[in-house]
């Protein structure tokens, strides 16, 4: 068993596609994407390219997809003009997917163990954990979970550690990544027999237009933060600082 891990695609509907085509050359068994799929200025175009995927596919739920389904059920109030267009990019089919979505998925990897791939966290979906979350925090999240290797995104960073014996490893970011200037393309990883932390490059410029031709209310701020990333060290800190984030 092979596992590709994509985290964090935010309707990035072209670095999806770069990332793809590498992952469909690498042939692993099993594609699970952590969360965070669609919320972005792509959704539509995003979907289409998973619809697309020839190889088998799992899902975590992510904090951007319980919102929808939160949206779509009338249970926040006062939804923002972005939560207003975004819910309105996705039909009701669509919907019915995401909410499919698992909180975690647990797959055993050929030279890696049991692993569970999550979106913040096993225990919540909006917590932050990096290369520099203390042990005490690690060893928290992980009280009952029975898995020797923990994936987790949601910080759009990647990296990889071992804490306490269980090897925890962050995807990165495809479709918005915080690596800095130098960290432009789109992040994942390939899982099995070792964990290998990859880069897609893809074409920033051309998604930017795209993003940018759609009335997505924010979609100048989102293309901004892709010209400039903040870096590794601001993006770890403002985690480690904030501990959950919605």
């Amino acid at each position: 068993m092979r596992v590709a891990a994509l985290a964090d695609v935010h309707g990035n509907a072209l670095a999806l596609r770069a990332v793809l085509e590498e992952v469909e050359r690498e042939a692993p068994d099993l594609v699970v994407f952590c969360g965070d799929l669609t919320w972005g200025s792509l959704p539509q175009e995003t979907l289409a390219l998973v619809r697309s995927l020839e190889i088998p596919a799992r899902f975590v739920r992510g904090n951007a997809e319980r919102a929808l389904l939160e949206l779509r059920n009338g249970e926040i109030e006062s939804p923002t003009d972005r939560e207003r267009w975004m819910l309105a990019q996705h039909l009701e089919e669509d919907l019915a997917l995401l909410g499919t979505f698992e909180p975690t998925v647990l797959v055993e990897i050929d030279g890696v163990a049991a692993t569970c791939f999550s979106h913040g966290s096993p225990r919540s979906d909006e917590e932050c954990v990096t290369e520099r979350t203390p042990p005490e925090r690690v060893r928290e999240f992980m009280e009952g979970v029975d898995a020797s290797v923990v994936v987790t995104a949601h910080v759009h960073v990647s990296y990889e550690r071992t804490v306490d014996g269980v090897q925890l490893v962050g995807p990165g970011s495809v479709g918005l990544p915080c690596e800095g200037r130098s960290g432009a393309g789109a992040y994942w990883a390939l899982l099995g027999p070792d964990v290998e932390l990859r880069r897609t490059e893809y074409d920033v410029q051309t998604a930017v237009s795209r993003m940018r031709d759609t009335d997505d209310p924010r979609a100048d701020e989102i293309t901004e933060m892709m010209l400039s990333p903040p870096s590794r060290d601001d993006a770890i800190a403002d985690a480690e600082e904030r501990v959950f984030a919605g």
